[in-house]
C-alpha cells in the first residue's frame, strides 16, 4: 500500500481534525490517524470514541488498503518539511511506514487499520441544510456560556433546536444565558439535540463560513458535513432546562450604552473587586452611571462614572464582572441595551440596534447580590 502526496497538502488536511486527537485514550490506537486508499481517494480519520472526523482528498495510489499512523510523530514530521512531494510506502505485514522525501526518508512503527473503530452509522436519520455562516456565528455566540459541571452534563453543551420558522442555539451555565436565534434558516420538521464543546469547537476552527452545511441526527448521534470534513458526534443525552422560563418579561428598567466605554470601564473597575465574587456595582440614577467594586478585605476599590441614556427607576444592582465583560466581548454592535426589572432579578444583555433583522442575540446575567 503505497501512495504519493505533497507534505503541505497532507499537513494541511491532517491539522483540520487533529483537534479531536486526546491526549488520554482508554484506546492506544486512537493515538494514531487512520489512513485509508479506495480508487485513488484517500481518506484520513482520527477519533476519541465520541467524537470522529475524517477528510478526504485525491491521492496517487495503485492499491486500496488502510493504515493506522502515529499521530503526534506524523504531524512533527511534516510540520517541518517544505512542501514536496512525500512518498508514504507501507509494509502490509509488519505495517512498517517509510516516508521518502527529496533528501532524506523517515521511517516508524504503523498499526492495523483493521483496529481502529468504525464510525457509527446513523440509522432513521433527519437532515437540515444550514450555511457555514449561521452556524459559525451560533457557536461564536453561545460557546462561551456553557457550563463545566460534570454532574450536570446537559448545561456542558450548546442547545440546538430547529423548527419551521427559526433555528435557535442556548447555552447557559445557571448564572449566564444566551439565546441565538435566526429566522433566515428553518427546518422543515422540529426537533432538538443537545451537542458538546469538543465538537462545536472543532466545527469552530474548520468553518469559513462560506460553505453549506448538511446536518444528519437521529437520537444519538449527529453528523455534519462540509467542504471536505465529515464530523460524527456523540450528543448529550438528557432533557435541557427549560430556558423560556427564566428569562424575565417585564424589564422597565432600560440602559442604553456604548459598549466599548462600558466594557473598558468595566475592566478597569473590576481590578479593585472581590476576588471570589467579583462583584462589580452599576447605580443608575437619571441619565448617569455610576460603576463601583471594592474589596473590603484589601481596603481596594474603584469608582468610575459614565454618561448613559436610563430610562427607569433609580436603582442599584451588582453583577460579576467577569460574566458582563464575556457577553460585552461577544456582542458586534457599537452600542447594547441592558434591561432590568430589579436587583435580585436576573439582567438582560442585547444590541441595542440589529445590524440584520433575521439575527437575535439574547443574553442573561444573573445579579450578585449586594453586601451592604
Amino acid at each position: 500500500m503505497n501512495f504519493i502526496i505533497s507534505s503541505s497538502t497532507l499537513l494541511k488536511h491532517l491539522q483540520s481534525i487533529s483537534g479531536v486527537l486526546s491526549t488520554s485514550n482508554t484506546l492506544p490506537i486512537l493515538d494514531n490517524f487512520l489512513f485509508e486508499i479506495s480508487e485513488g481517494k484517500m481518506t484520513v480519520s482520527a477519533s476519541d470514541l465520541e467524537t470522529t472526523i475524517r477528510t478526504n482528498f485525491d491521492v496517487e495510489a495503485n492499491e486500496t488498503g488502510k493504515i493506522a499512523i502515529p499521530a503526534k510523530i506524523l504531524l512533527e514530521a511534516l510540520k517541518n518539511l517544505p512542501d514536496q512531494p512525500c512518498t508514504f510506502l507501507v509494509d502490509k505485514t509488519t505495517f512498517a511506514v517509510e516516508i521518502a522525501y527529496d533528501n532524506g526518508k523517515s521511517k516508524m512503527v504503523g498499526y492495523n487499520g483493521e483496529d481502529f473503530p468504525r464510525s457509527p452509522e446513523i440509522a432513521n436519520a433527519n437532515t437540515i441544510k444550514v450555511s457555514g455562516e449561521i452556524i459559525s456565528k451560533a457557536i461564536n455566540k453561545t460557546l462561551f456560556a456553557t457550563g463545566n459541571d460534570e454532574l450536570r452534563p446537559v448545561m456542558s453543551g450548546v442547545f440546538c433546536q430547529f423548527s419551521p420558522e427559526d433555528i435557535i442555539f442556548v447555552a447557559t451555565d445557571a448564572h449566564k444565558l444566551v439565546r441565538y436565534r435566526r429566522t433566515d434558516s428553518q427546518a422543515t420538521g422540529s426537533s432538538a439535540f443537545i451537542l458538546p464543546k469538543k465538537p462545536l469547537n472543532l466545527l469552530k476552527s474548520n468553518l469559513s463560513g462560506k460553505e453549506e452545511v448538511v446536518i444528519e441526527y437521529n437520537e444519538s448521534n449527529a453528523v455534519f458535513k462540509f467542504n471536505d470534513l465529515v464530523l460524527i458526534c456523540r450528543l448529550i443525552d438528557g432533557k435541557y432546562p427549560n430556558y423560556e422560563a427564566v428569562i424575565p418579561k417585564e424589564n422597565p428598567n432600560v440602559l442604553t450604552i456604548d459598549r466599548l466605554q462600558f466594557l473598558s470601564s468595566i475592566k478597569r473597575v473590576s481590578i479593585f473587586a472581590n476576588k471570589t465574587t467579583h462583584q462589580v456595582k452599576l447605580k443608575l440614577v437619571g441619565s448617569e452611571l455610576s460603576l463601583s467594586a471594592e474589596d473590603v478585605d484589601f481596603a481596594n476599590e474603584a469608582n468610575e462614572r459614565l454618561t448613559c441614556n436610563y430610562n427607569g427607576d433609580d436603582m442599584e444592582i451588582g453583577f460579576n464582572s467577569r460574566f458582563l465583560m464575556e457577553m460585552l466581548i461577544n456582542i458586534d454592535t457599537a452600542e447594547v441595551r441592558l434591561e432590568m426589572s430589579e436587583p435580585s432579578r436576573a439582567g438582560l444583555l442585547m444590541p441595542a440596534v440589529k445590524d440584520n433583522e433575521s439575527e437575535d442575540v439574547l443574553m442573561l446575567v444573573m445579579p450578585v447580590m449586594l453586601n451592604r
